[in-house]
């Protein structure tokens, strides 16, 4: 049978990306993404997908209006993503034709492993896709970055972190007790020059501590260190 065929729909670049690496560690090869319900559309008749990742707020329209426009052609599923949590979105959601509805935050693991069982309702359980073995899982104390850096987990639970919030915990993990500027963390995570964007940084970092510290005014994992930038320590207590 044919590789599936997977287009991933949302206005969030850096999450559309880190989607798709999700799913090429899963063996899923052929994955197309877009921003937009028009640019959705053109990738949908060029690329013809067997399954599409569908945000449902997106900058020119509801992933609802694409929704429809998609069952007018065609019965490959649609797995809505979004943030409304209510049970009314999700029954409209499925309603006008969607397979299934997740809710963000999620794991990006989570949705691998949706894909994969409503690709096996629409005939592909012939075919499993073949995981991509990862790279080594990272331990730092009490937490655990996954080899794909898509996840990270503290004492065996799953973090709600967005996709700019685990790219800081990965190059945190990465380098245990050093000295990491605001500088290098921007130029690492968002992949663009510094231009003094010193309070995306600590807006990030700010939310980031709510996340993983028992106290966020009080931080334990992530210390400032003041005029130099931030330190990643795990007290010697709770290292392994």
């Amino acid at each position: 049978m044919q590789e599936p065929t997977i287009l991933v729909v949302d206005d969030e670049a850096d999450l559309a990306n880190l989607l798709k690496v999700s799913l090429q560690k899963e063996g899923y090869k052929e994955i197309h993404t877009a921003g937009s319900i028009q640019e959705a559309w053109t990738s949908f008749q060029q690329t013809q997908p067997d399954i599409v990742l569908l945000d449902v707020m997106l900058p020119d329209g509801e992933g609802y209006d694409l929704c429809r426009r998609i069952r007018e052609v065609s019965h490959v599923p649609v797995l809505f993503m979004s943030a409304k949590n209510e049970e009314i979105d999700k029954i409209l959601g499925l309603a006008i034709g969607g397979d299934d509805y997740i809710t963000k935050p999620f794991s990006p693991k989570e949705v691998a492993y949706r894909v994969k069982a409503q690709l096996r309702r629409a005939g592909y359980h012939t075919q499993e896709a073949v995981p991509v073995a990862s790279e080594k899982s990272i331990q730092v104390g009490p937490f655990l970055l996954n080899g794909d850096e898509t996840e990270v987990h503290k004492d065996d639970v799953l973090l709600e972190l967005t996709a700019k919030e685990i790219g800081l915990m990965a190059c945190f993990m990465n380098n245990p007790n050093r000295i990491l500027s605001k500088e290098t963390l921007f130029e690492r995570v968002w992949g663009e020059d510094f231009f003094g964007s010193d309070n995306t940084v600590m807006v990030h970092i700010r939310r980031l501590r709510e996340k993983v510290e028992k106290d966020a005014s009080k931080p334990v994992y992530i210390t400032t260190v003041k005029g130099l930038g931030y330190k990643f320590i795990v007290p010697k207590e709770e290292q392994v």
